[in-house]
């Protein structure tokens, strides 16, 4: 089948591209780079109007013209393409806002791919009206809004996620969904605001290429070495200042011990290799599953503090701490977790063989591309 894939979080499309082809499917990809990670896609269009001279600039037209040149600029680019992005049997969409535009001008873009494509469905992966829905109703225990609840960083800095609780984003939702076949989340955090949604078809892993990502055994010696990697435009809602204040924790009484390693907002072909020699890596707080990045590290054998609750464990019936450490809401906690693996080395190095062994057993990207193929076509 011919089977287009529109935008790019991490490395999810592109390596559902990688497990498509080798079932035999033409697979072409387009996406915005996902921001300083650099994704490389078939087709990127070119981010322009988000930064420097051309941002502030962006924010004046905004503001006195009521025109968005980021959203004219993508518009531009994406019909001077347009004859790229049609005549697919298949079409899936990473987002409901996939080319981060005003949702007018989404509407535009994405009319011209349901017109003229067979079938298009939506992937719940990153932010959304419904997830964000649920977060704000506080549906969940804690969730990417409990900083902003809290009150831990102005509220500005929230508008890229509360945004989706617009009237225009509302309406965006209701257009998206009035003409999708169906809906796929991509882990639990999507899957549980979806459940009994009469267009959610289910949830499918998000695809992991261990034939690229090789296991490395964790080695016992020297310092431990515990790497933070931070996105800034995300650090409350990824949790990161958890993280800092349990490494300060950790630090104060085992400094001579560990080694800590923190890079920030580094691009993805960087940050893949940086954590390579690390024993632990802090990937995010608020969450109840594991994203891209904690995906990949645990395919490289990392205990990795991530998304592991009890709903997750339930779900692939797991142990827990056998296969990743749920990183809870609380920074001594996290600290006590740090210091529980610091004292016992034979543990981390269980954990480390079973990360592989999950990767490859619900992650694998042939078959998780063969589950969403599965899918996109029930019913034909």
């Amino acid at each position: 089948m011919k089977i287009l894939l529109v935008g790019e979080y991490n490395s999810s499309h592109k390596t559902l591209k990688e497990g498509l082809v080798q079932l035999g499917h033409e697979v072409f990809v387009v996406g915005l780079g996902d921001g300083f990670k650099k994704r490389k896609v078939d087709l990127n269009f070119k981010v322009r109007f988000k930064k420097g001279g051309s941002l502030w600039l962006n924010k004046f037209t905004n503001r006195f013209l009521k025109v968005d040149l980021y959203s004219l600029d993508i518009q531009r680019q994406f019909f001077k393409y347009k004859h790229l992005l049609r005549d697919y049997d298949i079409v899936q969409l990473i987002n409901e806002c996939t080319f981060s535009t005003l949702p007018k001008t989404e509407k535009k873009l994405l009319d011209y791919l349901f017109q003229h494509n067979s079938k298009v469905f939506l992937l719940s992966c990153g932010l959304d009206h419904l997830s964000v829905k649920y977060a704000w109703e506080k549906r969940f225990r804690y969730s990417i809004l409990t900083p902003y609840f809290e009150g831990k960083k102005n509220k500005n800095n929230y508008l890229s996620i509360v945004k989706y609780l617009r009237k225009d984003f509302e309406e965006l939702h209701a257009y998206v969904f009035k003409n999708i076949k169906g809906v796929i989340a991509s882990d639990l955090d999507y899957h549980i605001p979806l459940i009994g949604h009469p267009k959610y078809l289910g949830m499918v892993p998000n695809p992991i290429n261990t034939d690229v990502l090789k296991y490395l055994p964790v080695l016992m010696e020297g310092n431990l070495i515990i790497f933070h990697g931070i996105n800034r435009e995300n650090y409350f809602k990824k949790g990161n200042y958890l993280f800092e204040e349990a490494l300060e924790l950790l630090n104060q009484k085992y400094s001579d011990k560990i080694t800590i390693r923190t890079v920030e907002s580094v691009p993805y072909d960087t940050y893949i290799q940086l954590f390579d020699d690390a024993h632990i890596l802090l990937d995010q707080v608020f969450a109840y599953d594991q994203g891209f990045n904690a995906l990949e590290a645990m395919a490289k054998g990392k205990i990795v503090f991530t998304g592991a609750e009890k709903e997750w464990l339930e779900y692939y019936g797991l142990g827990e701490d056998t296969v990743a450490i749920n990183a809870l809401p609380d920074a001594k906690a996290i600290a006590s977790k740090l210091e529980w693996l610091l004292s016992h080395p034979e543990k981390m190095q269980e954990i480390s063989r079973n990360a592989r062994q999950f990767i490859e057993q619900h992650h694998h990207y042939v078959n998780c591309a063969q589950l969403y193929f599965e899918k996109w076509t029930k019913g034909n």
